[in-house]
């Protein structure tokens, strides 16, 4: 259904919801093309210095884009979608819980994912978006989380400009994702076995890459992800805008994308299993301050 995914309601001014951020998008690829250049050529003698030289022009970058994040705008779609009535009930969100009662969005995303009562599970901060769209709009569950994702370039799904907004509403707050439900508990454990769980061709797991200290990827440094600095630094900034993909990238595609990496069965969004690992990385995080929608490579 169009309208679940894509369409933006006739309150989104034009310079959201058209092109206005496909300008900044160009802005963050050729920035990006820039420490590509800046980091080819490079002879292994001064390969310390260059390791430097890379980090400190990732921050460089993320420094000049900070104050003009294409999320931004990307927020105020959601946040249009959010207040708008739309659905087969022509409701608006307003009265979405998202764990701290009805319509309460202050620093909700930052203690998430946790369980409601109402749909006895653990739900992060996505799924409970989509069941809010299908409880209370009337969307079907299947329309919403049809297209998810938007691919390189292309505008944001509605389900990324909500999940921006939301995010958005927690910037700053201490980072508190629960664990005092039997559920939450459990999620938490799962979502550990699937961290260290070894499998697909590569015989790889999330740890391979995110479970030791001083690795990387091309000119990625990979955080480790099982101490608490690294990962509070990591979950804070999800979801983020993906400069290398014109994009904005919530912490569910995240999760998919890694198993497509790792040649691993495709990831169902919303997923128990994707929800798991969410669970275990944001309690992981624990203590740290979000600062999302946050700015990726």
């Amino acid at each position: 259904m169009k309208d679940a995914q894509h369409s933006a309601p006739a309150s989104v001014p034009a310079t959201v919801s058209g092109s206005a951020w496909r300008h900044r998008k160009v802005l963050g690829t050729l920035l990006g093309g820039v420490l590509a250049v800046a980091g080819a050529g490079v002879p292994l003698a001064t390969a310390v210095a260059a390791d430097s030289s890379t980090a400190d022009a990732i921050a460089q970058y993320r420094e000049m884009l900070a104050d003009g994040n294409p999320a931004e705008l990307i927020e105020m779609r959601g946040e249009a979608l959010w207040n708008t009535p739309r659905g087969p009930n022509n409701v608006s969100l307003a009265q979405c819980d998202l764990g701290l009662g009805a319509g309460v969005l202050k620093d909700a995303y930052a203690q998430l994912p946790r369980y409601f009562p109402d749909s006895k599970r653990v739900l992060d901060g996505e799924s409970r978006i989509v069941e809010c769209m299908v409880n209370l709009q009337g969307f079907k569950r299947a329309d919403v989380i049809k297209q998810p994702f938007s691919r390189e370039g292309q505008d944001p799904t509605n389900l990324e400009a909500l999940t921006a907004y939301v995010a958005g509403q927690s910037r700053g707050a201490q980072i508190r994702v629960p664990q005092s439900h039997k559920e939450e508990k459990e999620a938490y454990a799962r979502g550990q076995k699937i961290f260290y769980y070894r499998a697909g061709p590569y015989d790889f797991s999330c740890a391979s890459c995110h479970g030791a200290d001083d690795k990387r990827i091309r000119l990625q440094d990979l955080p480790n992800l099982t101490k608490p600095a690294a990962a509070r630094q990591a979950f804070a900034t999800w979801p983020g805008y993906r400069v290398s993909q014109g994009a904005l990238r919530t912490i569910q595609w995240r999760m998919y994308d890694c198993f497509r990496q790792q040649r691993m069965p495709e990831l169902n969004y919303g997923s128990q299993a994707s929800i798991d690992l969410i669970t275990f990385l944001g309690v992981m995080a624990n203590g740290g301050k979000m600062d999302a929608p946050g700015l990726k490579r």
